[in-house]
């Protein structure tokens, strides 16, 4: 599997010669979605649901679908009927080529007075997790822990303690658009030195083997 980090919280995976595509909001690339095969969106916020990109990419390729939680399918449907699914916590799927399982089902707190929505984690293919704005724990095995390393609900301290409770063999970050260069080595220093696991950050447009 190819890993392609775009920017911010928006990954690309290819498997086969196929495409799947997780969040491509709007702090990523203009084309993050295009030449996607499927898309999986983890919530509505617009740094992970754009639906420009989203409207883009369907509109590119006919055969492209989408599944993400409710608040964005009904958003889309109506506009590509039959290809736009909505799943929830404990929904399994194959989308292009994949095999996806669902995670979770709320937005980490931001502040107790800002609601809670609906936020759902995918495990992908049993080995790569991207759980969106949550730690959300998938209860199983993790080789790849795509990492929320910046947010405005959540810290350092709450990062590593996640890594470590997962446990997977490596985290990449994402949710790093809100981070700057001059803290960027002081992230990748604590949480590699006290996650206990292998730590890798991509600049946007690198890739690596899974």
């Amino acid at each position: 599997m190819k890993l392609t980090k775009k920017s911010h919280a928006c990954v690309r995976l290819e498997k086969d010669g196929r495409t799947l595509v997780i969040d491509p909001g709007g702090f990523s690339e203009e084309d993050a979605a295009l030449g996607a095969d499927a898309i999986l969106v983890t919530h509505e916020h617009p740094d992970h649901f754009d639906e420009g990109r989203l409207r883009a990419g369907l509109e590119a390729n006919p055969a492209a679908e989408i599944w993400t939680l409710r608040s964005v399918a009904e958003q889309l449907a109506a506009a590509f009927p039959g290809r736009v699914h909505t799943v929830g916590d404990g929904d399994t799927f194959t989308a292009a080529g994949f095999d996806v399982e669902v995670h979770g089902e709320l937005h980490a707190v931001i502040h107790p007075d800002i609601p809670r929505i609906t936020n759902v984690g995918y495990l992908v293919d049993g080995a790569v997790f991207h759980p969106g704005d949550a730690l959300t724990v998938p209860g199983r095995p993790v080789e790849t822990l795509f990492l929320p390393v910046m947010a405005p609900w959540n810290k350092i301290s709450e990062v590593i303690d996640y890594v470590r409770e997962v446990k997977p063999r490596r985290a990449i970050d994402i949710h790093d658009a809100l981070l700057t260069p001059l803290a960027r080595p002081i992230y990748d220093r604590q949480i590699g030195a006290l996650g206990g696991t292998d730590h890798r950050r991509l600049t946007p447009g690198a890739y690596t083997e899974l």
